[in-house]
């Protein structure tokens, strides 16, 4: 009887290894690829990747230190983004400059919107386009959204009301793109998957 136990324990240990292997080897192939693109400086595709690659087997040692490369990846992405956010943009609508369809809120009343970002906040200003007058709309507190660990989100910020918006740079880093992509409510993170609100904003020389 105590034979048969064991034999039945060790069977039933080697079919969970045999069916974790598959697991196991993906997790593996997605850490390699991770290190190769962090090797080529491609830091945002590294992000991504660890991140799978932690969220496969957590509890493994490829899985701690994914989650150790996507933390120190995020900390890094994101001071390089800030450095380049840091000053004044102005609104310009709620499509690319060079788009012919893009509209700009403020035309119509002789007001523009000004954001100012500094390392620990952001400064929402309207500025009377005639006098060149700027009043203070409001201050948000720069706070990251992080709704797990694992995730490979760097860049999105969430907001005193909640919303929680996703920020983007062109490669001039002269365009600033913000979109409203989730709202935390009491009940939980709503995910907006349609008609999401977006921003565009020129830097201010």
């Amino acid at each position: 009887m105590k034979k048969s136990l064991i034999f039945l324990v060790l069977l039933f240990s080697c079919t969970v290894i045999a069916q974790s292997d598959p697991k196991v080897a993906f997790q593996k192939t997605r850490y390699e690829l991770a290190v190769s693109c962090y090797k080529k400086a491609d830091f945002v595709k590294a992000l991504d990747l660890f991140s799978i690659a932690s969220k496969i087997k957590p509890e493994n040692e490829l899985g701690k230190e994914s989650i150790k490369k996507v933390d120190t990846l995020k900390t890094m992405l994101r001071k390089s983004i800030m450095d380049k956010v840091i000053g004044s943009w102005k609104m310009n609508g709620n499509q690319p400059l060079w788009s012919v369809n893009a509209t700009n809120t403020n035309d119509t009343d002789g007001i523009d919107e000004l954001v100012e970002i500094n390392q620990k906040q952001i400064l929402f200003y309207e500025v009377d386009t005639k006098t060149k007058a700027k009043k203070l709309i409001k201050t948000e507190d720069i706070k990251y959204y992080n709704k797990e660990e694992s995730d490979a989100l760097f860049s999105a910020i969430i907001l005193s009301d909640g919303t929680i918006w996703n920020c983007s740079l062109n490669e001039d880093s002269d365009i600033l793109h913000v979109i409203n992509i989730a709202r935390q409510t009491e009940n939980g993170v709503e995910k907006i998957k349609a008609d999401n609100l977006e921003r565009f904003y020129s830097k201010v020389n």
